[in-house]
């Protein structure tokens, strides 16, 4: 049903976030501050010790800084009580004592309608499972027990078998008085064309009940024992419960096993799942019967960041590959993309699990390899690029990939190592291990020489080329907010918010965050508790010992002006240059005036942020024009490389 414009405005006004995740939490006393409704606890969705779970009240809004979980009261319902949207907003309502919209009659009409069809699968489930037991599924047990299917694993995931008459089901159903228009209407039976009873749409077949997150049986797969059945596996007919492009095989219980940690795997089928699961890989899900389909992309990426999804070895299964890769390169977000386990070829998860062990199987989605591995792979294998045609050839199809991720960012980071992959490809044939390699013009270049030892300890070795550059910045931030703790408040949101690259910088930023709402009794500690070394590290980096900020531990004024000026030129310059990434994307031949008025814009806000907000001649002006000019120094010299002597 629709909602009127302001009433879900109004309901989050009159709900109390804390009240509603209370339900579900034991808040950290130490850490929360309940007369200003910021309050904190181990988070529910994963499982952990401390309290990493943030609720502010004012704003209505929690974050989790382990699992990432975020929303507000709402989405709280819907994951933690596996609500649809509707029945969240009904809860909070009834709680906040405002009346529900008028529902449309005839949504009322088709909800009640899906409430009895549930009703009837589930029946039809009993049956099922009934009928396992009896002699008619001595054939169906001595198939599991051969797949080695115990007892415990049918009754976890509800097995049955459907008979080999064509209306045991239906006269089951019609004898306990259920009508024939909700049997036909639950994708049960098919009408007859030749004047007769209805006919089962499920016989001598084993039974996998398909539910949906909230538990409801809304289908069937049905797995034919007879060999010569046309059709190996079966699914239920499309109904008013079930969409088959948008559901998973067993969404509920993997998305509470995501949720604790487990990586989320998307297999193939029924029986891929179950032999996963019975192994330990308890977040398993399938798709059923056919490709993965943009919703299903849409709702695995709810349950998990990163899933991986495996598949056999063959060429059906890097073929089914290839069109994943198409379908979900457009949908690409930062932190959101795939990662592919390939099996040897000829076998199955339940094969490798049962011939090589859980360690086997473990190993391979430990190895699980990037999306872009698989579009280099799609593009170069079995080819030979002996000529500029052809080389000219591998270039386009990629960029013309490249072309369709949306995000700009993840666009660059995608032909960056495109780069890499092709220079390992054409490149490295030039290289000689014995000597100097011909360049351009007949001349001889020597063998690049290997980095110094020393180089691992430089910043050469944190970062790289552009990445400098927003790793220094980074360690400024982080440096300055550590050395004042009195800072972090007034900029809490933007350290919550902004992009650490640097992994360790990351692991520092939700050190401090989290410190920070324990007082400043033992701050440092805190942070040394859990991200000791990259602290550590980052107090050892020259430009932090002799930044103004961090030597002036006093100057809580001098802080909060650079803090405020790093914050700001990061931001500019990682927003200048995704706007240059995605112009330069566009251009094709010389730039317009459109795009050329895009780049200049982009380089006039980053040169805004360079500049100083403060008088220069004040003593703070000056400090912090000194730390300004000496990290740009940094940047322009690469004064971290070791110089040739």
């Amino acid at each position: 049903m629709s909602l009127p414009p302001g009433f879900l405005d109004e309901l989050r006004t009159r709900t109390t976030l804390s009240h509603v995740v209370g339900r579900k939490v034991t808040w950290d006393n130490r850490k929360s501050n309940q007369a200003k409704g910021d309050l904190w606890a181990p988070c529910p969705f994963h499982q952990e010790k401390t309290a990493s779970f943030h609720v502010d009240d004012r704003k209505g809004y929690y974050y989790c800084f382990g699992c990432h979980a975020k929303g507000d009261a709402i989405s709280f319902l819907k994951d933690a009580e596996n609500m649809s949207f509707m029945e969240a907003v009904e809860v909070l309502a009834r709680e906040a004592g405002m009346q529900m919209p008028a529902a449309d009659p005839k949504a009322a009409e088709r909800a009640d309608r899906r409430t009895e069809l549930a009703k009837v699968m589930e029946e039809a489930l009993r049956h099922y499972r009934l009928q396992l037991k009896t002699a008619a599924g001595a054939a169906a047990r001595d198939y599991l027990a051969r797949r080695k299917l115990s007892e415990a694993a049918q009754d976890r995931f509800e097995i049955g078998f459907a008979t080999e008459g064509w209306q045991g089901l239906w006269d089951a159903l019609r004898a306990r008085g259920i009508a024939e228009d909700l049997i036909l209407g639950a994708g049960l039976a098919k009408p007859s064309t030749k004047g007769k009873a209805p006919y089962d749409v499920f016989r001598n077949r084993i039974i996998f009940p398909i539910r949906d997150p909230r538990g409801r049986c809304i289908a069937f797969g049905g797995r034919a024992m007879d060999p010569n059945d046309s059709a190996k596996y079966l699914n239920s007919p499309e109904t008013d419960l079930f969409d088959k492009g948008r559901s998973l095989y067993n969404h509920g219980p993997a998305r509470e096993a995501a949720g604790k940690g487990q990586p989320l795997i998307v297999a193939e089928g029924y029986m891929d799942v179950i032999a996963l699961v019975g192994a330990g890989f308890e977040a398993a899900v399938a798709p059923l019967g056919t490709a993965i389909t943009e919703d299903q992309l849409r709702l695995l990426w709810r349950l998990s960041p990163e899933p991986l999804i495996m598949l056999d070895g063959d060429t059906a299964g890097i073929r089914a590959a290839t069109r994943l890769i198409d379908l979900a390169l457009p949908m690409l977000e930062a932190g959101q993309g795939l990662r592919f386990v390939i099996l040897p070829e000829g076998m199955d998860p339940d094969d490798l699990i049962k011939l090589r062990g859980r360690e086997a199987m473990a190993k391979l989605i430990d190895a699980a390899q990037p999306m872009v591995n698989l579009l280099w792979q799609r593009e170069t294998e079995g080819k030979v690029f002996d000529s500029p045609e052809r080389k000219a050839m591998l270039d386009k199809s990629l960029r013309e990939a490249i072309k369709r991720i949306a995000d700009p960012s993840i666009r660059a980071h995608y032909g960056e190592e495109i780069k890499r992959l092709r220079w390992e490809l054409f490149g490295s044939s030039r290289q000689s291990s014995r000597g100097p390699v011909p360049a351009r013009g007949g001349k001889w270049r020597p063998v690049p020489q290997q980095p110094l030892p020393v180089t691992k300890a430089s910043l050469l070795a944190a970062a790289s080329g552009a990445e400098v550059e927003d790793y220094l910045r980074e360690a400024m931030i982080l440096a300055i907010a550590i050395t004042h703790p009195g800072c972090i408040p007034r900029f809490e949101s933007q350290l919550e918010t902004v992009e650490m690259r640097d992994a360790g910088h990351e692991r520092l930023r939700h050190a401090l965050l989290c410190a920070a709402h324990g007082g400043s009794a033992g701050f440092m500690e805190r942070i040394v508790g859990v991200a000791g070394p990259d602290l550590e590290k980052l107090m050892g980096l020259a430009h932090v010992q002799t930044a103004p900020p961090v030597r002036n531990a006093d100057n809580a004024d001098l802080a909060a002006m650079c803090l405020a000026e790093e914050l700001a030129k990061l931001e500019a310059r990682r927003g200048a240059l995704a706007e240059v990434a995605e112009a330069m994307e566009d251009m094709t031949g010389l730039a317009d005036e459109g795009l050329t008025w895009r780049l200049s814009k982009a380089a006039e806000a980053r040169n805004r942020a360079g500049r100083s907000k403060l008088d220069d001649d004040s003593d703070m002006g000056e400090d912090r024009a000194a730390l300004s000019a000496e990290l740009q120094r940094l940047i322009d010299t690469a004064a971290w490389e070791k110089k040739k002597h």
